[in-house]
């Protein structure tokens, strides 16, 4: 989730497409170099795993959920991403290696 966020603030699609399931992965560019966006912060909330554990219930190993803020600013004005993302455990299709994936994420009220 962190590296993601880094992602982000560089403006590093590849790296982002590259961590994005391929079931999920948007076929359009994700990111608009012209777009004014100042990231100002990520505060990782939780994870699911972490609560399982805590109530002792089974969990996948390779699966995971993260909830998030990301703040950040566009032309002066401050906003909040609030998501609680899907992950997934694979082999990298080039190392045969497991890594995690993005797969998608979504907005608590």
């Amino acid at each position: 989730m962190r590296s993601r966020y880094t992602a982000y603030t560089q403006k590093n699609e590849p790296y982002l497409l590259a961590t994005w399931h391929p079931t999920t992965r948007p076929l359009d560019s994700i990111i608009d170099e012209q777009e004014p966006i100042r990231w100002l912060g990520l505060e990782v909330k939780s994870t699911l795993r972490l609560r399982q554990r805590k109530v002792d219930l089974p969990d996948d190993p390779d699966s995971d959920t993260v909830e998030f803020v990301a703040r950040f600013k566009v032309g002066g004005r401050a906003h909040r991403l609030h998501e609680v993302s899907r992950f997934l455990r694979e082999p990298d299709p080039e190392t045969g290696m497991k890594r995690w994936y993005y797969v998608d994420g979504s907005f608590p009220k």
